[in-house]
């Protein structure tokens, strides 16, 4: 199969979020603040210190911003007509919009798009959009750069950790894909972006409370306008915070499981050691909302002779009775090095048709991207981990 690679530049800044923390409150640029990732009060209450606005001129102020650039994809202040001409003017002078830099589009024979992204010197992480996913196309978004979790089947894994990504490099992932698919304003009918997926790089339940300002972000009604409904985060198992997830973000939750046992579990994925299955499977049937109309998507990467048995299968309807659930199936999706090989077309049928038999929906994942390394599991990025005194200089 062949691959089409474009080097290209978007024609924004990158995020200037270099030197931030996971708790950075919003994004600077030259001293300027960034609009992208401040929340509705947040950049109400920043027209107040900048202009000396009453408060509820600085809230009106703040949702026709808000809409210009979460709607309408605004970079500039200048395309906001609804804004006088004096504010247009000196808006500039104190806020900034941003997006990441595309540093590599990569598109597939299938039409996968995956783009390499520069939040920062040294900090680069990848996303990827899947049309024909969900209502139109799925992007899948990353909340780290590198990984920590080190699951043995995961590309990502081998990346160390540099740093959290912010709300504001999460919401950016969005923007700029949105930029690239013509796709302003949000609430267009023929939308190609319907669903995000936080299944990219990173651990999204270890930079939670980003997570959960971004799906705030993206969300409102107001601005890109997706669904809670149509948003999943996907964990490996971080069951403390589980609970905090539903409840403060309402999204729909994803298990990596990829075992049934925890001595295979603990070695593909090693949280488990930390948080065995008994634990994780308790943190489901407690996460908020879970109703046969909110079920949980249990991800089962398919490894050839490892965990793909029938033996397998019927251990796991039993862990999963009385969970409201759907079982992705996904076929192993190589990478170089890698020490495993994917299960065979016919074990992975017979795989599904016993957990369809019990009463699961168990959808194998179609394979999206292998030709440019965009599938899951397969995302890497080349950062590098910088010593904090080395980002200083």
């Amino acid at each position: 199969m062949t691959k089409h690679i474009l080097d290209i530049s978007n024609g924004h800044s990158a995020n200037p979020n270099t030197d931030a923390t996971p708790d950075t409150a919003c994004v600077k640029n030259k001293g300027l603040q960034d609009v992208i990732g401040l929340t509705r009060p947040e950049l109400a209450q920043a027209l107040v210190e900048a202009f000396d606005l009453d408060p509820k001129k600085a809230k009106m102020r703040a949702s026709q911003i808000w809409r210009w650039v979460y709607h309408f994809g605004a970079t500039h202040f200048d395309a906001m007509t609804d804004l006088g001409k004096e504010m247009r003017a000196i808006l500039p002078d104190h806020f900034s919009i941003s997006r990441p830099e595309i540093i590599e589009k990569q598109v597939s024979t299938d039409g996968t798009r995956k783009y390499l992204l520069k939040f920062g010197p040294g900090v680069e992480a990848e996303c990827v959009f899947i049309p024909d996913v969900g209502r139109s196309g799925a992007l899948c978004v990353s909340s780290q750069v590198g990984c920590t979790l080190n699951c043995t089947f995961c590309h990502t894994g081998t990346q160390k950790l540099v740093r959290n990504l912010t709300a504001a490099e999460i919401v950016g992932q969005v923007m700029v894909v949105k930029d690239d698919l013509g796709e302003w304003p949000s609430d267009s009918d023929t939308r190609k972006l319907s669903n995000i997926v936080f299944m990219g790089m990173g651990e999204p339940l270890y930079n939670l409370p980003h997570v959960g300002t971004a799906i705030d972000l993206i969300s409102d009604e107001n601005g890109i306008a997706l669904s809670r409904r149509r948003i999943t985060v996907s964990t490996s198992g971080v069951v403390p915070q589980m609970h905090p997830l539903g409840l403060e973000t309402n999204a729909m939750l994803a298990i990596s499981l990829h075992a049934v046992q925890d001595e295979l579990r603990d070695v593909l994925v090693p949280i488990n050691k930390k948080y065995p299955l008994k634990e994780l499977l308790q943190a489901c049937r407690d996460y908020p909302g879970l109703s046969n109309a909110r079920r949980i998507t249990f991800e089962y990467v398919m490894l050839n002779g490892v965990n793909d048995s029938l033996v397998e299968a019927r251990e796991l309807v039993r862990l999963l009775k009385g969970i409201p659930a759907k079982i992705n199936l996904i076929p192993f999706n190589p990478w170089p090095g890698a020490p495993y090989e994917c299960s065979s077309w016919e074990r992975i049928e017979g795989f599904a048709d016993l957990v369809n038999r019990a009463g699961y929906a168990s959808p194998i994942r179609t394979p999206r991207g292998r030709d440019i390394a965009a599938a899951c599991g397969q995302l890497k990025s080349e950062s590098i981990k910088e010593r904090a005194s080395a980002r200083l200089k």
